[in-house]
């Protein structure tokens, strides 16, 4: 149910930062960081933008602690949004609309421009009581995110000006939540999306050419879906998704008219590679799989993300998140290992 919590100042602030539209593809960040320098200058913090790429601004609020020669906590979220279509819609996805029944909807509202919100309001707080830290706190914000940060935080991370700023330790993006649980996770799999072309002989349409391109892309289509059938059937018993590879055809081109037999078809995969799978094995399956569906039959990394082991859980992280735990707290924190 709406309540007084409807016309609470943080609520109207996380609203005017979901009616900024910074929504693929084309996405101009302008309203995003006069929004995120306001809300630095009210909390009384230095703010910083890069700009490592043209139009495409990383702002960053600090909040030096009391021993800044320590390596620094990021506090990492991203700014923009993935493509909407209205007509799914049953309110305006840029108008942060508060329904009767208590609900905010809004793209970005959990992806991930609440997250960002979260970080900013809880050092607002924080600051205002007089608490002092004894690490400093970098909030990041970053562009580029839902196109695979390329020209974001990987750019950025790989700067001098990142180096400078010591991290020691980030928390950045999880998974939306449907319940009132914060699920805490220490892993994500890896992102791999990957192009494959098949070369053919070309032709008339009327003709049973052998060594066609479609041939070939029949073949690593087939591969493909059998291994996405094996690791759906995991998820179908039980595993959790992040325990799983997910592999997606999400593109597809070539050809020139109908009736022509085409000289290249290629097609693309998203592909998320869980934690325990042996990387290196998989990656060598693939060309296994282009050099048996035939010659001229080649994949290319579009995105090739490095594999990062999971993060432990033990010494200070497990004893916090316990301590946390143990506060009375309007959620709860659960105590999984997840990986995204």
């Amino acid at each position: 149910m709406r309540g007084e919590w409807v016309n609470d100042p943080v609520v109207q602030r996380f609203r005017e930062y979901l009616k900024i539209p910074s929504v693929h593809p084309d996405i101009d960040y302008g309203d995003c960081v006069v929004f995120l320098k306001q809300q630095a200058n009210e909390i009384g913090l230095p703010v910083t933008v890069y700009e490592l790429v043209p139009g495409k601004p990383i702002v960053v609020i600090t909040w030096t602690g009391l021993q800044p020669k320590d390596s620094s906590i990021l506090l990492n979220s991203h700014m923009d949004v993935v493509p909407v279509y209205e007509e799914y819609w049953s309110h305006p996805p840029f108008e942060a609309v508060i329904t009767d029944d208590g609900f905010l909807y809004g793209r970005g509202t959990q992806d991930m421009k609440g997250v960002g919100m979260m970080h900013l309001e809880t050092i607002r707080r924080l600051k205002t009581a007089g608490v002092r830290l004894k690490r400093t706190i970098h909030m990041c914000f970053v562009p580029d995110e839902e196109t695979g940060g390329t020209d974001g935080m990987r750019k950025f991370s790989e700067s001098e000006v990142f180096k400078k700023l010591n991290v020691g330790f980030c928390l950045d993006e999880s998974m939306p939540s449907s319940t009132d649980a914060l699920i805490a996770f220490n892993g994500e799999r890896t992102s791999r999306q990957i192009k494959i072309t098949c070369k053919g002989v070309p032709g008339h349409g009327s003709l049973l050419e052998s060594n066609t391109a479609g041939e070939k892309l029949h073949y690593i289509v087939n591969k493909f879906m059998t291994l996405r059938a094996e690791e759906k059937k995991k998820l179908d018993n039980g595993a959790a998704l992040g325990e799983v590879t997910t592999i997606n055809l999400t593109q597809t081109e070539g050809g020139v008219q109908i009736n022509v037999l085409p000289e290249n078809l290629s097609v693309s995969f998203d592909i998320r590679i869980a934690p325990e799978y042996d990387h290196d094995a998989f990656e060598k399956m693939i060309t296994r799989w282009c050099k048996e569906a035939g010659d001229d039959v080649i994949f290319e990394y579009i995105v090739k993300n490095p594999e990062v082991k999971n993060t432990k859980i033990d010494g200070a992280l497990l004893s916090t998140a316990r301590h946390v735990q143990e506060q009375p707290m309007p959620v709860m924190l659960e105590d999984k290992v997840y990986q995204q």
